[in-house]
């Protein structure tokens, strides 16, 4: 499914333009859902983080229990391969993958010796600095690691997802804040999220039931630099209700400020603000 256009595939060993095939119907990815990937972004000629969302796309085949066959550092540069195709001042989602091939004799189990990889390239814009969004709740939690491999970035979790988004909007919000398997608040069904009250920072801690996102680690620093206290708690959705700002981070927009949480709504406050400055003043600082 494409959602952006200007797209670029590597697979294969080579670069190519255009939405190509990269699966057969009797892949492993295909039928059994042995597929996992990453997300980076690419914006004013940079890609904030690449090496750790190639990292990340590594450790979560490995999860999956498929072999990883790309080096972290040979998938970044592969990356910069097919990002010299497009403007600087495009912004694409950078989307590594892996997919088992064969099974072994049960079929189940993805076998060692044979893995797909692929890089996809899409050009997708950023959404605009104003733009917010709106949370509800949701009967579906996020799994725990003995009923699903939620220490991985796998598609096979994102049906769920999908089941919180749409009950969502069902329901007239754009997303879902989403409850762990205890009740506690865990993220929304699309990013991490974070809460400001009295000028200071409130995030989920992690406790295996969501993946601490490369974004959300990066704002935790940024906020600890500039001098706001940051506190990875277990939170109730009497405590969201109470936050005085709610922001959700996620590689896709960065930062994307909450105006309503089932019922209850937010002004984009001056913390959220500066998170988004502080994120883009170090994104414009890395090399490369």
């Amino acid at each position: 499914m494409a959602t952006g256009t200007n797209i670029r595939t590597y697979y294969n060993g080579t670069w190519h333009d255009h939405d190509v095939p990269i699966m057969s119907a009797a892949d492993h990815g295909a039928w059994l859902g042995s597929g996992v990937f990453d997300g980076a972004r690419y914006f004013d000629g940079k890609a904030p983080d690449l090496a750790a969302h190639c990292a990340r796309v590594n450790a979560s085949a490995q999860a999956l229990m498929v072999t990883p066959t790309v080096t972290t550092e040979d998938m970044v540069q592969i990356v910069w391969e097919g990002l010299k195709q497009f403007a600087w001042d495009a912004a694409v989602y950078i989307r590594p993958m892996y997919w088992g091939i064969d099974g072994d004799i049960t079929a189940i189990v993805p076998n060692a010796d044979k893995t797909g990889f692929a890089v996809c390239l899409e050009q997708i814009p950023l959404a605009a600095p104003e733009a917010s969004t709106t949370l509800g709740r949701t009967q579906f939690r996020r799994p725990v690691l003995e009923t699903a491999v939620v220490n991985a970035k796998a598609g096979c979790l994102y049906p769920n997802n999908a089941r919180m988004l749409a009950e969502a909007r069902r329901n007239g919000f754009a997303n879902a804040l989403v409850a762990d398997a205890m009740g506690n608040v865990a993220e929304t069904a699309t990013a991490n999220i974070f809460g400001i009250k009295d000028g200071e920072a409130f995030t989920p801690v992690p406790n295996g039931t969501f993946l601490a996102g490369i974004t959300r680690a990066r704002h935790i620093s940024n906020l600890a630099a500039d001098g706001t206290k940051v506190h990875e708690c277990v939170l109730s959705f009497d405590d969201m209700r109470d936050m005085d700002e709610l922001f959700m981070s996620g590689n896709m927009n960065k930062v994307t400020p909450v105006a309503e949480f089932d019922g209850t709504h937010y002004q984009v406050g001056p913390v959220t603000k500066r998170v988004r400055e502080m994120y883009w003043d170090w994104a414009q600082s890395e090399t490369g």
